[in-house]
């Protein structure tokens, strides 16, 4: 029997939403970007998708960026619905505008309690803000990690650069993030990215300060994982397999898997990585 994997960073969002520059950007190195486009819209799809690159949970990443990339609060209900059809593969994840939420306490109640998602998105490189602004009166976040960590839901900060048009990564140095778990000491937090490809050390040093903080490896080309972490297997326990497919230039759930299984890893460090260590955060 094929053990199961556990992608926890996935993009599967409203693309109609996305400005013109910004689907460009999405299409690079997509020969399939048509059949990209239909999943998106059919969740029968992607299932179809997941067990043919042998994939058994994902987590469905939606955030809030009108400006840069074109994503609404809107996104928060198109998961759920989307999630819907097969929930105990598909987990919902969304977010909230940190500078233009005019209602914190309902906002994120409704993602917390109406439409149950399963962990929010906080990317500061392209809601250009800092993920401590909270330090400087940004009641939005202060609101968010209150409310999520009193929910235990899990809210995971894009660290690490970013390649879209307009996108701010003087405010993805994962050490902005150390205020956080300071201040929510029992948030589960989660660093997308560990911070790639300037910040990793940092990543990990926040791994091991704080007990509530991971990180997921999306993004990166698994081939350089022992470049980029090479001790990952200390920190095996707080580690998230993801892939960030379909982001520009990511081949596919199934071909970063097949990468990741022949760095040679010890079978139990894999099955943290790819099964264990999400089940245990998401409680699922």
């Amino acid at each position: 029997m094929t053990a199961p994997v556990f992608d926890a960073h996935i993009h599967i969002q409203p693309w109609e939403m996305l400005k013109p520059e910004v689907r460009a950007t999405m299409a690079l190195g997509h020969a399939d970007f048509d059949e990209l486009c239909v999943i998106m819209r059919e969740p029968n799809r992607l299932l179809a998708r997941m067990d043919l690159e042998g994939i058994s949970r994902v987590a469905m990443i939606n955030y809030v960026s009108p400006d840069l990339m074109g994503f609404t609060e809107e996104v928060n209900a198109w998961v759920a619905r989307y999630a819907a059809a097969e929930p105990s593969r598909l987990l919902p994840v969304g977010g909230i505008d940190p500078r233009r939420c005019r209602n914190p306490e309902r906002t994120v109640g409704e993602c917390i309690e109406t439409h149950r998602l399963r962990m929010i998105k906080v990317h500061p490189s392209h809601q250009l803000t800092a993920p401590n602004a909270y330090l400087d009166g940004n009641r939005a976040l202060e609101v968010l990690y209150r409310r999520c960590e009193e929910a235990g839901v899990p809210v995971m900060i894009h660290t690490g650069t970013s390649i879209f048009p307009g996108a701010r990564n003087k405010f993805a140095d994962p050490m902005l993030c150390d205020d956080v778990a300071v201040d929510f000491p029992r948030l589960k937090i989660v660093l997308a990215h560990g911070g790639r490809p300037i910040w990793m050390e940092s990543a990990v040093f926040l791994v091991r300060r704080h007990l509530n903080v991971h990180l997921d490896l999306s993004g990166i080309p698994p081939q350089a994982l022992r470049e980029y972490f090479p001790k990952l297997e200390t920190i095996a326990d707080k580690v998230l397999w993801g892939t960030d497919w379909p982001a520009p230039r990511v081949p596919g759930m199934g071909a970063n898997l097949a990468k990741f299984h022949s760095l040679g890893f010890p079978a139990p460090v894999e099955r943290k990585i790819l099964w264990e260590n999400a089940v245990r955060l998401f409680g699922a």
